[in-house]
């Protein structure tokens, strides 16, 4: 049954021998491993961190026979990471390469042709905007355009940070009609058939290759390996002694004693995806206002401080984070009830936690 609590502070520094924090540009932190032992078995735990795939922190852990083997696969997964990074790329371009950019700066223009990859993400983020009602927005480009650029110069210049005009936003969002996003898979192109409108994939693309990342690995043979990008947790097998990884999710409430504000056990193929308001933000006239906008309202949403989705594939964890922290509550809890396989944690900001149902069968006392 769903309740509501407040949670008090959790006593995790005696249990954590060993955590990896990692950033989110969703917006959250989560500590991607917590050990409560040195593994006594054969397997031995290695872990390397990467700064420069989707804009983020990378972790991954992993637990192999030698470090030599470990260096291999971290190798092969960073390869395959930054792959996707270029693909789903909407600021930079990548020689030899087509990718989301190279479909907006031909907005209009003509359709491109693009690496399957990039189709199926955009598939994807159709049947998204489909099953949320909107809620997530892959074609939402002009909106979030102009409040990354209110954001970043608020960010450098604080005395003069301001809010964009609801008017500038309503005419930006005239733009942002997804059937306009034309997927021609037997050509393998894609078109914008409005000229002023863009993609902006990051409420699904760090997940999504994730997920694609994680069935990599396994199709090669790969186990016990834990993912965290930018926060997007997935698990591979599970720790080198037989046990579920173990993963913490952080207090929204960045001034709280306690950092943690949930600690979870996920299983093989189990992931965990959070959205917040507490990390990528910017303050007008001493009020915050995060990067995850309301398509209804056209604002930040305002209603959480974070919202956590644990299912079992990245992708839709990561999309499904955006869409209830742009739900009410009630709206939330019916959509995740109509849900196989899916769960989720919503954080107030006075600290309240409202879990669904089976939420908490994963929770570690």
């Amino acid at each position: 049954m769903e309740k509501s609590v407040i949670l008090s502070a959790i006593a995790v520094a005696a249990l954590i021998v060993f955590i990896v924090v990692v950033q989110s540009n969703k917006g959250n932190h989560i500590a991607a491993e917590i050990s409560a032992d040195s593994n006594s078995n054969e397997l031995t735990k290695y872990t390397v961190n990467y700064l420069d795939v989707f804009d983020t922190s990378t972790d991954i852990t992993g637990f192999t026979n030698t470090q030599d083997e470990f260096n291999d696969e971290a190798a092969v997964i960073k390869e395959q990471l930054t792959y996707y990074n270029n693909l789903y790329d909407i600021y930079n371009d990548y020689d030899g390469m087509n990718n989301i950019k190279t479909i907006n700066d031909n907005a209009g223009v003509a359709p491109v042709e693009v690496d399957s990859e990039i189709i199926e993400l955009i598939k994807f983020g159709q049947d998204m905007y489909d099953l949320t009602d909107g809620k997530v927005n892959i074609a939402m480009g002009s909106v979030l355009r102009i409040w990354h650029e209110y954001r970043e110069y608020g960010i450098n210049n604080p005395e003069k940070a301001s809010l964009p005009d609801l008017a500038e936003l309503q005419a930006a969002a005239e733009h942002t009609d997804i059937n306009n996003v034309i997927v021609d898979e037997k050509a393998s192109t894609v078109y914008l058939a409005d000229k002023d409108m863009s993609l902006d994939v990051g409420s699904i693309a760090k997940g999504y290759a994730v997920q694609q990342v994680l069935e990599y690995c396994k199709a090669q043979g790969m186990n016990n390996i834990l993912f965290s990008v930018g926060g997007n947790i997935a698990g591979l097998g599970t720790r080198g002694d037989g046990t579920n990884f173990k993963i913490a999710i952080q207090n929204p409430d960045l001034e709280s004693s306690e950092p943690y504000i949930e600690k979870l056990s996920i299983t093989d193929g189990q992931c965990v995806v959070s959205s917040g308001d507490y990390q990528r933000f910017y303050q007008v006239d001493g009020k915050r206002y995060c990067h995850i906008i309301n398509p209804d309202t056209l604002y930040p949403s305002e209603t959480f401080a974070g919202v956590s989705i644990l299912t079992d594939d990245s992708a839709k964890a990561d999309a499904l984070s955006t869409a209830l922290f742009n739900m009410t509550l009630e709206e939330g809890q019916d959509f995740i009830n109509s849900q196989d396989g899916v769960e989720a944690m919503w954080v107030y900001h006075d600290g309240t936690v409202v879990y669904s149902e089976h939420f908490e069968d994963s929770v570690i006392e």
